[in-house]
C-alpha cells in the first residue's frame, strides 16, 4: 500500500520503515475500507505532533503502520471514519493537536485534573428529561458517568463519560522494560491478565528476537481460554441475574469460580498473574495436573451446560433477551465494534482467526457468531464460545508439546517499533510499543477492546426503555479500568 508498511502480528520493524507521508496520503488509505483501525495515537517530537495509525486489514492478515506529521490543526478524520472518534479525542487530549471538524471534541480521560468538566450533548424537547448515574455507583465498581436523555422511560440517547481514575499506566510503562513492566501490564484490566501480558510478551520477543517455546506458547493459549470461559460463564449469571432468573445466576456464579481455579491450578493465582512471562511462562504442567485440570473441567462444563440450558427453556428468559440492546450490523461496522460485541451482529471479527499468533497459528478456534446484535446474540455468542474453547482446552492440555517452557529474553532493539493482537475474552487487545537510540520504550500504546465497545452500548440503549440499561450494559460487560489507561 502507498505509504504504509504491512507487517504481520507480533512482527517488528525499523521505525524508519515505516513512511512518514502527507496527511492525505496518510488519509486516503484509512478510508478506503477493507480494514479496521486497531490503534490510532500522537506522539509530541520536536514541536510537532506525529499521528501513527494501525489498521487490520482481515482480507490479507497483515497489520498496515503508517505515519504522519501534523502541526496545531488538522482535518479530523471522523466525519468520514466515525470509528476514528475516540483516538481522534484522545490524541487532541494528550497532544494538544486539534483534529478540525470532530462532531464532538471532549475529554476522554481527563489526565490534567478537573474530572467531570465537560459539556453533555442535550436533547430538546417538551417533556424530554435527563438521568445521570454514576460516576459514583452502589456497587463496588470504577467510576463512570451514564447520562441518558428520555422521553418517559424511552430512551433518545446516552452519553457515557469515564476517566474519573485515570492510572497514567501508559505513561508509567515508558522507558521500560524493567521489572516492573509487567506487574504492570497485568493490571491493565484484571479480569485480563492472560491477554494483556500476552500481548506484551509478544511485543517485547518481537522487539528482542526472542522466540517462545512451542509448550510455552502451548499453555499461554490453554491459558487465554479459561480466562474467556471463565468471564463469559460469569457473564451468563449477571444476565440471568439482571432479569431476575436466579437458577442460572446462582449457578454461573459459582461455576465461574470453579473455571478461575482452574487457572490458579495451572500458576496459583485464580487471575492467571504471574503466568505469562517474557519468553515464555512462569510455571510448567506435568502431566498429572494436567490430567486433574482436564477432570475439574469436564465437571464444571457439566454442571454449566444445565445452567445455561434452562436460559434457553425459559420463555420469560428469552423475552427480556430478545430484542433488548439491538445494534445493527452497519453501524457496529461502522464504529469498529470487535469481539463478542461484533460477532453477535454477524460480524466475523476474530484476531485468533484473521491475525493469528503464537499457538493459534497451528491450531484455531472457530468464529462464533450471531446475527440479531440483541442481548440474547452476546448470549448466545458467549455460550458457542465457551464450548469451542473448552474443546481447545481439552486438546491441548492432552497433548501439550514437549521441551522447555520458557526461552531467554535479551535487550530490545533500539529505534524499532512492534505491534500485538490478542483476542481477549471482551475482543481486540493491540499494544504498540516503540524503542528509543537506548532500546527503551519511547513510546507505549495500549488499546483494549473496551475502547472500541463503550459507543456500542450507547447505541444498544436508544430507542429502548431506560429500565433495560442493567441488562444491556452487563451483555457488553465493559471495563472501566481497561479504558481508564
Amino acid at each position: 500500500m502507498t505509504g504504509a508498511r504491512d507487517i504481520r502480528n507480533g512482527e517488528a520493524l525499523a521505525l524508519e520503515e515505516v513512511p512518514v507521508v502527507g496527511f492525505e496520503e496518510f488519509r486516503r488509505p484509512l478510508l478506503e475500507g477493507g480494514s479496521r483501525l486497531a490503534a490510532l495515537f500522537g506522539r509530541r517530537l520536536e514541536g510537532r505532533t506525529r499521528l501513527l495509525a494501525v489498521s487490520a486489514r482481515a482480507e490479507t492478515g497483515s497489520l498496515v503502520v503508517a505515519a504522519t506529521d501534523v502541526g496545531e490543526r488538522y482535518p479530523a478524520l471522523t466525519p468520514e471514519l466515525p470509528e476514528a472518534h475516540l483516538f481522534e479525542r484522545e490524541i487532541f487530549e494528550q497532544t494538544g493537536a486539534r483534529p478540525e471538524g470532530h462532531p464532538w471534541l471532549k475529554p476522554v480521560r481527563f489526565p490534567s485534573g478537573g474530572a467531570g468538566t465537560a459539556d453533555f450533548f442535550r436533547v430538546e424537547g417538551e417533556e424530554v428529561h435527563e438521568v445521570a448515574v454514576g460516576p459514583v455507583h452502589a456497587g463496588v465498581i470504577e467510576p463512570g458517568h451514564f447520562r441518558f436523555q428520555c422521553h418517559g422511560e424511552e430512551v433518545h440517547h446516552l452519553e457515557i463519560s469515564l476517566g474519573y481514575q485515570h492510572r497514567g499506566v501508559e505513561r508509567a510503562l515508558r522507558g521500560g522494560p524493567d521489572k516492573r513492566t509487567i506487574h504492570l501490564v497485568e493490571t491493565l484490566a484484571g479480569d485480563t491478565t492472560i491477554g494483556h501480558a500476552s500481548a506484551a510478551c509478544a511485543v517485547l520477543e518481537a522487539l528482542s528476537g526472542t522466540r517462545a517455546p512451542a509448550r510455552a506458547h502451548a499453555l499461554r493459549a490453554v491459558a487465554l481460554e479459561l480466562e474467556r470461559i471463565a468471564n463469559h460463564a460469569g457473564d451468563l449469571g449477571a444476565l440471568a441475574n439482571d432479569v431476575g432468573y436466579l437458577p442460572s445466576a446462582s449457578f454461573c456464579g459459582r461455576l465461574r469460580g470453579d473455571f478461575l481455579n482452574l487457572t490458579a491450578l495451572l500458576c496459583g493465582s485464580r487471575f492467571g498473574r504471574g503466568l505469562v512471562r517474557p519468553g515464555g511462562v512462569g510455571f510448567d504442567v506435568e502431566a498429572e495436573r494436567a490430567r486433574d485440570a482436564l477432570s475439574r473441567l469436564e465437571g464444571a462444563l457439566e454442571d454449566l451446560a444445565r445452567a445455561v440450558a434452562l436460559l434457553w427453556e425459559t420463555p420469560s428468559v428469552l423475552s427480556r433477551f430478545e430484542e433488548a440492546g439491538r445494534v445493527s450490523r452497519e453501524a457496529a461496522e461502522e464504529m469498529g465494534l470487535v469481539g463478542v460485541a461484533a460477532r453477535a451482529c454477524g460480524l466475523e471479527r476474530d484476531v485468533r482467526q484473521e491475525f493469528p499468533w503464537g499457538m493459534y497459528r497451528f491450531s484455531q478456534v472457530p468464529i462464533s457468531v450471531a446475527g440479531t446484535g440483541d442481548v440474547l446474540a452476546r448470549a448466545q455468542v458467549r455460550w458457542l464460545e465457551i464450548q469451542r474453547s473448552a474443546a481447545f482446552v481439552r486438546d491441548h492440555l492432552r497433548r501439550l508439546p514437549a521441551g522447555p517452557v520458557r526461552a531467554a529474553v535479551g535487550g530490545l532493539a533500539p529505534h524499532r517499533l512492534a505491534v500485538s493482537l490478542v483476542e481477549g475474552w471482551r475482543g481486540e487487545i493491540c499494544h504498540v510499543a516503540i524503542t528509543d537510540g537506548a532500546g527503551r520504550f519511547a513510546s507505549y500504546k495500549v488499546v483494549d477492546p473496551s475502547f472500541h465497545n463503550w459507543t456500542g452500548l450507547a447505541l444498544a440503549m436508544r430507542g429502548q426503555p431506560i429500565s433495560d440499561f442493567p441488562l444491556c450494559n452487563k451483555s457488553f460487560n465493559l471495563s472501566y479500568c481497561g479504558f481508564d489507561l
